[in-house]
């Protein structure tokens, strides 16, 4: 994470994203998941990588930070950055690259996708433990968190599904 990242969003919130991980990772339960410890571990690191990118702009096809995020732009960049995998196109063709994932099973670094278009799959975001998500929004609020319970994500929830061991 660059000093920026910890000047514009203060230490409190970093200290606090550390503290869900931690939280998070404290929680998983592997005799509930076969995915192993070094699975676990890509996906702290992906969603940390994540969190390092709250705020930045939305931008519809966006790929990289410094030109903003779309959803899948955003997912794809992280997982390329923090682990090496490459995910490419839309959230529905990486919904279907992925394997699906028990909703109590996720682990920080899975994805969720949502319809939130009209259409399957057309929303994707990193869960990054304790019951949220890091996704690129929309232009008005750009890279954020959310609940998976907030009303309208839960409305709209399809799958939760992973690419980590």
């Amino acid at each position: 994470m660059d000093h920026q990242a910890y000047s514009r969003r203060g230490w409190g919130h970093w200290l606090g994203c550390m503290t869900l991980l931690a939280v998070a990772g404290c929680a998983t339960q592997p005799d509930r998941s076969p995915r192993t410890l070094d699975s676990s571990r890509t996906g702290s690191d992906i969603a940390m990588f994540a969190l390092s990118l709250l705020d930045r702009p939305y931008v519809s096809g966006g790929r990289g930070p410094a030109t903003g995020f779309d959803c899948s732009g955003l997912v794809s960049h992280v997982y390329l950055q923090a682990a090496g995998i490459a995910l490419r196109g839309s959230a529905a063709s990486m919904a279907k690259a992925a394997r699906p994932v028990n909703t109590a099973d996720l682990m920080a670094g899975d994805l969720v996708f949502f319809n939130t278009l009209g259409y399957s799959f057309s929303h994707v975001g990193i869960y990054v433990g304790d019951g949220r998500f890091v996704h690129a929004s929309n232009p008005r609020t750009g890279v954020r968190t959310d609940r998976l319970d907030n009303k309208y994500y839960a409305a709209r929830f399809e799958a939760a599904k992973t690419v980590l061991g």
